[in-house]
């Protein structure tokens, strides 16, 4: 459960409802992204993250999303910091706090 709540925080509420600014200004940032797209962008983003917080509480094939959510999360914070590092406020805070998630996530899908 805490796994999918996170996942429909960052996903849900963050992305798709707009509930953090700094998530559009970060998705805005990447290149070759066309500005007109940074919306569906950013709410395709949302969704799956939101889809994957509901596989995570399914439980099914659970290391399988594990190793996903792990690129994922590994993925989005190379980007991030890569393409959209002055648009973070705390970096360090950032990668701390993935890596405790990660780890809750592997302690789950060894359950």
């Amino acid at each position: 459960m805490p796994v999918a709540a996170v996942w429909a925080y960052e996903g849900l509420y963050c992305k798709v409802l707009g509930g953090a600014g700094d998530q559009r200004a970060i998705v805005a940032s990447v290149p070759g992204l066309p500005a007109g797209w940074v919306t569906a962008a950013l709410v395709t983003i949302g969704v799956l993250e939101t889809a994957l917080g509901a596989w995570a509480l399914s439980g099914v094939r659970a290391r399988l999303a594990a190793v996903l959510q792990t690129a994922v999360i590994v993925g989005f914070n190379a980007g991030g910091l890569v393409f959209a590092g002055n648009e973070i406020a705390e970096p360090g805070r950032l990668l701390v706090q993935n890596a405790a998630f990660l780890t809750l996530v592997w302690v789950l899908a060894r359950g």
